[in-house]
């Protein structure tokens, strides 16, 4: 049996994205998969280049302002609600059209990268933030080289989220987040 065809379409905010997509799937019967990280919260309309009704043209759309954004969303939580999209898409004998600028979740969708969808231990959050005020964030950055150097190649040593997300990874699965990534 072979694989349906679903389309991506994935690139910078204020690209064209929205409009090529809109045009292909009134030309092609599709219909349209968020995969816009912001796009998928209520009331976040300004910067995220959100579709308005009028511009959706008559266009389902999936995963558009259908989260509260006092709601954690993770990737993981994007690729099971894409997937579930997606499949509602093809029983309709329609097109799934992927479309977005979030390349972590385009990839967990295209790559077929598995995330694990884990809960921020708020104990070990606040040793981290005690540890950056007290040591200074290089030490934090020091010690996630030391877990995960092939992560660290594309992290800043001034980027504390991601430097913590490493660390927290760690922590919590007792993997690097580069062998957590990379299972399929």
């Amino acid at each position: 049996m072979s694989k349906p065809k679903i389309i991506v379409i994935c690139g910078p905010t204020a690209s064209g994205k929205t409009a090529l997509s809109i045009d292909l799937a009134k030309r092609i019967n599709g219909e349209i998969v968020s995969a816009d990280s912001m796009q998928i919260y209520k009331d976040m309309d300004i910067g995220t280049a959100k579709p308005t009704i009028e511009e959706m043209d008559g266009v389902k759309h999936y995963l558009i302002g259908n989260v509260s954004p006092t709601v954690r969303y993770s990737v993981a939580n994007f690729k099971r609600d894409a997937l579930t999209a997606i499949e509602e898409i093809l029983n309709k004998g329609k097109t799934p059209i992927v479309v977005g600028g979030t390349g972590l979740y385009v990839d967990s969708l295209v790559k077929g990268i598995e995330y694990d969808d884990l809960e921020v231990d708020l104990d070990y959050r606040n040793q981290l933030e005690d540890i950056a005020e007290k040591d200074g964030l290089q030490s934090l950055y020091e010690r996630a080289v030391e877990i995960d150097s092939e992560a660290m190649k594309k992290i800043s040593q001034n980027d504390k989220k991601r430097i913590f997300r490493v660390l927290e990874i760690f922590h919590s699965t007792g993997k690097t987040k580069t062998r957590s990534r990379n299972r399929v």
